[in-house]
């Protein structure tokens, strides 16, 4: 073996520490490494800690000057001369143990480092690593000096010394034993354990030492104690003994002992005693424990350097081991057991046996075992033997199974009254008890259970359980969503759950792909591949009488696919389409021109009549539901369509309210944007769709909300995505083979300065407001910071706009429109058409007014736009008719259908990122083929410019963890405040 394999083997045990050493001198690290290039001998010592490392160069090189405190000397080293050897004197440089350490363990990687170096290098890893694992124990020196030494080593650690002995090249021991005649030089065996035994003599010279073997271990001056040799003695036999020993467990024994002992009474004419209780017994739900009754470890003693050599105690003792062992064998052997009962005392009672081979465990002592005191003796070097027969895979789950006399092959999931049984599982090896095994588990009384031919251990913890196997009865709701997340908290505990029967099969179906379909008869369009997988979807959950939420991205065609749904179904009743008044004339276009000869009906205006109807569908907006909730809710539908369902994500508003009083079998929610600013939002939409699904609000939000809102729990989002994710059909533009068609999209972000205007207008609010905010607390803050956001985002738009003056004026007066004017004459001068976005409506109209001055034909679409002519002004911008399209963000961000625009402007922003993206959906969707440029228009300095960050961020946390939008901005402190405000002067 090279020095490089020595130095690899060495460092294949483990890490070990490399710190300062404890007496306070500097570690050479930092030495020239130079000297390292030099062969290294060690020079053993009487007193370990006094050894010293010497480098030297075999091919009479100079050396290097002294590094740190080395010395500079002559060595006597021996070399071959021809046939025979030659001691020489050369130059040499000393170091301390504790110097030299750092050095030869850098050597161990140093391509350059001499290979005799390089051996000390191992052997010095090893040293750290022994010390790093505690095998290392007090002694004495032949003089009575103290001192620590290595062991107890095993046979790994036995091996590794051996292996850099053989590996090291003739420079790494070439110096002759002092006062040898003829010259005899130092085994490699030897000088290596001499060195280990130095380096380990090293180390512990810290105070805490003296807790550990007393006051003189922990100093560095040699201490003599002549009245310790016995102990002395007692220590270095353990250290060198050539005897290891082992306890194998025997769960059989236990029986004999039962038995022995009371036939042993018997026959000397003694009723057997009543067991008592002790230290050593139990009483535990298991029952009173016999220090004979459980089990019985067997001492088992293995030779150190032939780990082959195995024999029970028993045979030592009686002349049956093995030969090998040698005359010390049962001395050796009974002081390594005195040194295992210091670590684990039941050993101890082993010691007043004259046979020292059998001892009774009882549950306590079995237990310790199982727990810590078995790697405490491994530490320790006493190897604990679990026999092969016992079993510790014994677990238990949470299941679901339906209650008797229910459905075998399934239920109505919103029959209340079809409970199931919830209660505790036990499996072997992954395989379930069986009731009789399970009432055996129950009666245990032991920590050991014979089951299906096998010993097992039992944990009290799952002996309870078996005897309490009832956890209650879920409704079915409850148990579809503890089935979904795959776990519960069941007191205090978070434990798997596993459905049994018609839930199993269930949740199976909720949880594979949907079996793809055919595109209905009927439908006259040619659904795409992710289209027609949303059909199934949609088909599979509205089948099963469950719910769902198509959540894709706007233009992904989410209409069509609900056409398809209707057709596929072919439901008697009629289907019933809420939606926000602007897509009554979408909805019905898109009916009309993809299902030809199905009744459509608008319900909505004066006139409006829900009289004889026959299937087909039944369209009406949100504000018709509000003012008309009983005489929808009389009428029985097939199906119910909530679309741009995000309308209904407050369940405490009106119109949620109302579209909960509205019946049918099956319940679908389209939306974007499932959630928009909190996940109260999902749980609405979810609880609409399958109600009951997520548990009341205040409970979802204890125990799913907050935990995934605030960031702080890992796993919180992905256990209610488990949940959620059969109820949710989210799909995007960017997803692979979505939309591989759609052209493709360009952001930019233009940063525009303030006008003069705009700075004194901007500085002045900034000013007054913060100081009234100071001065007050609670609500009245929080309106107060919403004014003053508002105020200033107007300001950033116009100082016409924050001043109620009719007409803009001048365009030098803002930033924005003059920047938005530049775009628009470039945009017309290349025969394009662009939407052009806001939040506010009168900013919209100052934007008219100013656009009609210039001569830019444009059209206003608004909150209060009338429905039949939002459809006239969608169908003029669609052929050409208008280039440049004004939209109030609230009232076109959603459901519009406007792909003559290649350019997409928000004047101002919104402080939801997912609303701005809906916006640019309106161009940016199926049936786009110019690619779209998307301009955010962004004064520099001011607030837009600091929230533009926190926008980028919420973009990213979108499908998982949402702040709480321009709300959570009146929570942060005045300091916060002003330095998100305040304006940069930079800028």
């Amino acid at each position: 073996m090279s020095a490089r394999d020595a130095t690899g083997r060495a460092r294949s045990t483990g890490a070990a520490p490399t710190g300062p050493f404890p007496d306070g001198r500097p570690s050479p690290a930092a030495a020239s490494d130079g000297v390292i290039r030099h062969a290294a001998v060690f020079l053993p010592a009487e007193l370990p800690r006094a050894g010293k490392i010497a480098f030297w160069s075999p091919q009479g090189e100079p050396l290097p000057e002294p590094p740190g405190a080395a010395e500079a000397t002559e060595l006597k080293v021996v070399r071959r001369h021809g046939n025979s050897v030659r001691s020489r004197t050369v130059p040499a440089l000393e170091l301390t143990v504790a110097e030299a350490v750092p050095l030869l363990v850098r050597a161990r990687h140093d391509p350059t480092a001499h290979p005799a170096t390089a051996c000390w290098g191992a052997a010095a890893w090893q040293a750290l690593h022994l010390v790093a694992r505690g095998r290392m124990l007090p002694g004495l020196t032949a003089d009575d000096a103290d001192a620590w030494r290595a062991g107890p080593l095993d046979a790994e650690d036995a091996a590794q010394l051996r292996a850099i002995a053989a590996a090291m090249p003739a420079e790494a021991h070439a110096v002759p034993v002092p006062g040898s005649k003829p010259l005899q030089l130092h085994a490699p065996n030897a000088l290596v354990r001499a060195f280990i035994d130095a380096v380990v003599d090293v180390l512990p010279r810290t105070p805490a030492a003296v807790h550990v073997a007393g006051a003189p271990f922990a100093a560095a001056v040699p201490q003599r104690l002549p009245g310790a040799r016995d102990w002395a003695a007692e220590v270095a036999a353990g250290v060198d003994s050539g005897v290891r020993i082992s306890l194998r467990l025997d769960l059989s024994a236990h029986e004999l002992f039962d038995i022995s002992a009371e036939e042993t009474e018997r026959e000397a004419g003694e009723e057997p005693e009543a067991a008592e209780e002790t230290a050593h017994g139990s009483t535990d739900e298991y029952g009173a424990g016999g220090r004979a009754g459980v089990a019985a470890a067997v001492l088992q003693v293995s030779h150190l350097t032939d780990p082959t050599l195995v024999a029970d105690a028993r045979e030592l003792w009686d002349g049956e081991a093995p030969d090998g062992f040698g005359p010390r064998a049962q001395v050796d052997a009974l002081l390594a057991l005195r040194r295992a009962a210091r670590v684990w005392p039941p050993l101890g009672r082993l010691l007043d046996h004259p046979v020292p081979d059998v001892l009774p465990l009882d549950e306590e002592e079995l237990y310790e075992l199982l727990g810590d005191a078995a790697p405490r003796l491994k530490a320790a070097g006493v190897a604990v033997h679990w026999p092969k027969e016992l079993s510790r895979g014994l677990t238990s789950t949470a299941v679901v199974r339906p209650a008797p006399g229910s459905a075998a092959d399934g239920f109505g999931f919103f029959d209340a009254e079809r409970l199931l049984r919830f209660e505790w599982q036990m499996a072997l090896g992954g395989s379930p008890l069986s009731d009789a095994e399970m009432n055996v588990l129950a009666e245990a009384h032991r920590p050991l259970v014979r089951l299906r031919d096998q010993w097992v251990l039992v944990d009290p913890a799952l002996v309870r359980k078996a005897r309490k196997r009832e956890l209650g009865y879920l409704d079915p709701t409850e148990a579809l969503a503890v089935t979904l997340a795959g776990e519960t908290e069941v007191e205090g505990e978070r434990v798997e759950v596993v459905p049994l029967g018609a839930l199993a099969h269930l949740r199976a179906r909720l949880t594979a792909d949907a079996a793809p379909l055919e595109k209905p008869a009927g439908l006259h369009a040619t659904l795409r591949d992710y289209q027609l997988r949303g059909l199934a979807w949609l088909d599979r959950m509205t089948a099963l009488g469950l719910g769902g939420c198509l959540a894709d991205d706007m233009g992904l065609g989410k209409t069509v696919t609900t056409i398809a749904l209707h057709l596929h179904r072919d439901h008697p009743d009629p289907t019933l389409v809420v939606c926000p008044a602007s897509l009554l004339g979408n909805w019905q276009r898109e009916i009309e021109r993809f299902a030809p000869g199905v009744p459509v009906r608008r319900f909505h205006g004066t006139g409006r009549s829900l009289e004889d109807l026959k299937g087909g569908f039944v369209l009406t907006t949100y504000g018709t539901m509000r003012s008309s909730p009983k005489r929808l809710a009389e009428c029985s539908w097939g199906l119910v369509v909530a679309d741009e369902a995000q309308h209904v994500k407050n369940p405490q508003s009106t119109t949620a309210k109302a579209l909960r009083t509205i019946k049918a079998p099956a319940r679908v929610a389209l939306t974007g944007t499932p959630v928009e600013n909190n996940l109260s939002e999902l749980w609405a939409l979810l609880d609409w769709t399958t109600p009951g699904l997520l548990g009341p609000l205040k409970t979802f939000r204890a125990l799913h909300a907050r935990d995934i809102e605030g960031g702080e729990v890992p796993g919180a989002a992905e256990r209610l995505a488990r949940l959620v994710r059969p109820f949710i059909l989210r799909r995007k533009k960017s997803d692979p083979g979505i939309a591989p068609e759609l052209p493709p999209k360009t952001e930019t972000d233009h940063p525009v300065p303030l006008g003069r205007e705009q700075v004194a207008l901007y500085e002045a609010a900034v000013r007054e407001t913060l100081a009234r905010i100071e001065a007050a607390d609670g609500m009245a803050r929080r309106g107060l910071v919403m004014k003053l956001l508002t105020v200033l985002k107007q300001i950033c738009n116009h100082p016409a706009q924050y001043l109620k003056e009719a007409a803009p004026g001048l365009t030098a007066r803002s930033g924005k429109l003059e920047l938005l004017d530049e775009l628009l004459d470039t945009i017309l001068a290349e025969d394009g058409a662009a939407l052009v976005f806001t939040q506010y409506v009168e900013m919209a109209r100052l934007l008219e007014e100013h656009l009609r001055a210039r001569g830019v034909p444009t059209q206003l679409l608004h909150g209060g736009t009338p429905v039949a002519q939002r459809e006239a002004m969608v169908d003029r911008f669609q052929a050409g008719e208008v280039p440049v399209f004004l939209l109030s963000l609230k009232a076109a961000g959603t459901g519009l259908n406007l792909t003559r625009a290649g350019h997409v402007i928000h004047y101002d922003r919104w402080w939801n990122p997912a609303v701005e993206e809906q916006a640019t959906d309106r161009a940016y969707r199926i049936g786009q083929t110019q690619p779209v440029q998307v301009h955010r228009l962004v004064t520099e300095g001011t607030v837009e410019d600091r929230i533009a960050e926190l926008l980028a961020a919420k973009r990213s946390l979108a499908e998982a963890v949402l702040t709480g939008g321009e709300a959570a901005l009146t929570e942060l402190t005045d300091a916060e405040l002003s330095d998100l405000v305040t304006l940069r002067r930079s800028a």
